[in-house]
């Protein structure tokens, strides 16, 4: 077998914090991992549908961002993405 060659094997010290909130549609279960790796953005997971994002203010300024990463309808977005302005 080829030796590995790693692009980076790094360990850093993380703040996870978890949140659980009841939308109109749906609940959030979420794990939101701040790090100092992704250039002020935060690691955003939602353990209710094993989906993550990278996610930064510009991406909550973008149409559609969470729609599609998250696989959210419009409304649920919406709650997602105020919920997320309202912490960073």
């Amino acid at each position: 077998m080829a030796e590995r060659f790693f692009l980076y094997d790094d360990e850093e010290s993380t703040k996870t914090r978890y949140v659980s909130f009841m939308g109109e549609n749906q609940r959030f279960d979420l794990a939101i991992v701040k790090t100092t790796r992704h250039y002020g953005k935060q690691l955003i997971l939602d353990m209710q549908s094993n989906r993550f994002a990278i996610i930064g203010q510009d991406d909550l300024d973008e149409p559609g961002y969470l729609e599609h990463v998250y696989k959210l309808n419009d409304e649920d977005a919406e709650e997602l993405r105020s919920f997320l302005q309202e912490m960073m």
